[in-house]
């Protein structure tokens, strides 16, 4: 069960919003077989929302290789936390298929408008606003988030982060300052 199924008519929370990317995907998808590829994904859509869900997030949708998850207010230093996870258990996954992909994370924390939206058929959870852009557009080379995120995080989990300019975002801290 996740923190926003009780949602049903559009609502406005604030939330971590997340983006994660993989560097070279479309190299590796164009270099194997398309039942190859859908089995592979499928697998790494589950590994990636298992993870959100333990760490007490959701996805909100996967676009190929691309995932929009959102974490609640109250657990935000979990989702963080949950996000390196998928970072280095997925960076593991596609290592182990041969893929150079890398994960590219980007998070911000904000105010979203969020409920079931879609056709007339079929609705299903999503999340929109200015909140949802920024995150989209973090800079990152690895992981990154705004000082929004890093302001919400226990004293345990900012530990694990350093500061990186220009503009303000925390990066691992195992990561290299790289600009662009």
């Amino acid at each position: 069960m996740s923190a926003f199924d009780h949602i049903d008519v559009p609502t406005e929370l604030d939330v971590l919003v997340a983006f994660t990317d993989l560097t070279l995907f479309g190299r590796f998808a164009s270099s194997i077989p398309g039942p190859e590829l859908f089995a592979t994904l499928s697998d790494y859509y589950e590994l990636v929302g298992d993870i959100a869900a333990e760490s007490g997030g959701q996805v909100i949708k996967f676009i190929g290789d691309t995932a929009l998850i959102a974490h609640p207010e109250e657990q935000v230093s979990q989702g963080v936390q949950g996000l390196l996870e998928v970072q280095a258990r997925g960076d593991a996954f596609w290592q182990q298929k041969g893929a150079p992909c890398r994960h590219y994370i980007r998070l911000h924390f904000g105010t979203v408008t969020c409920g079931p939206i879609g056709t007339r058929e079929e609705k299903k959870f999503d999340l929109f606003g200015a909140t949802v852009n920024t995150a989209a557009t973090v800079q990152s080379h690895g992981f990154a988030m705004t000082t929004q995120v890093f302001r919400k995080l226990d004293p345990e989990t900012r530990k694990l982060f350093k500061k990186h300019t220009p503009p303000i975002t925390y990066i691992a801290a195992a990561e290299r300052h790289r600009d662009n």
